[in-house]
């Protein structure tokens, strides 16, 4: 008579076909929970890419606007800038031309300053530079520039008046920038010139500085806090001076 035979504990019974139904169900769901948080990751990335390109797009757009309103010219302008996000100010920014003996000159210039997250754009001693958290650049250059024992300065002033700073609240707002410009021209004596922008994204107007012929240093002038951008022309040169004294008036609308 043979021994009895018990089940070996060791061996796994064979899965009856509910089971399996049910591990079928579970593997399904397994996936769709992971295809439904890969689609999220992608969506939010896909989100990120576009509001970082509006974003960029719009700093470039007030970038332009920039360029418009403060280049130069006399008289009077208008120039309407339109926004979707972020804040447009003046903030307090100089302009020194200094020799051998010391300061030969100096414009407490004003900056016009759009930030929208981490997108700035500034427009400041005739020139304008967009900056984001990766770099910064001029994108509309300034009016110093060296040539023939001569050194050309072009810098507008500002007299803002009107509102301190705008914010859009993120609603679409239009914002007027009306100047009124009068120009001043000097001749200075042939020296040693250098020429300090008061700035606070310094290495964009280094690399345009230093594409114009200058060798640059960084120095903080007045003890603000805020460094400027020291520029050196070689050689002893005659400065060509040209103040626009700009009144110009910040307004929210048309």
């Amino acid at each position: 008579m043979s021994p009895d035979r018990r089940p070996d504990p060791a061996v796994t019974a064979t899965p009856r076909r509910a089971d399996r139904a049910q591990a079928a169900v579970v593997g399904v769901a397994i996936l769709l929970g992971l295809t439904v948080l890969a689609v999220g990751g992608l969506t939010a990335t896909a989100g990120s890419i576009v509001e970082d390109g509006a974003a960029s797009a719009s700093a470039t757009r007030v970038g332009d606007d920039l360029e418009t309103a403060l280049g130069p010219g006399t008289g009077e302008r208008e120039t309407t800038v339109e926004l979707a996000s972020g804040t447009i100010e003046v903030v307090n920014r100089t302009v020194w031309l200094l020799d051998d003996d010391g300061v030969v000159w100096a414009g407490h210039a004003g900056a016009v300053v759009y930030a929208d997250g981490d997108q700035r754009v500034t427009g400041f001693a005739g020139a304008v530079v967009q900056s984001d958290p990766r770099r910064s650049r001029v994108s509309a250059p300034s009016r110093i520039a060296a040539a023939e024992g001569r050194l050309y300065v072009g810098v507008p002033v500002l007299n803002a008046s009107g509102a301190d700073g705008v914010s859009t609240g993120d609603h679409r707002l239009a914002v007027t920038l009306r100047t009124d410009g009068e120009a001043a021209r000097q001749r200075l004596p042939t020296s040693s010139y250098r020429i300090a922008i008061e700035t606070s994204t310094p290495a964009a107007w280094e690399r345009h500085l230093r594409e114009r012929g200058a060798t640059t240093t960084r120095r903080d002038i007045d003890g603000d806090g805020t460094p400027s951008v020291v520029a050196s022309f070689e050689g002893e040169r005659t400065v060509h001076l040209v103040v626009h004294d700009v009144r110009l008036d910040l307004a929210v609308g048309r």
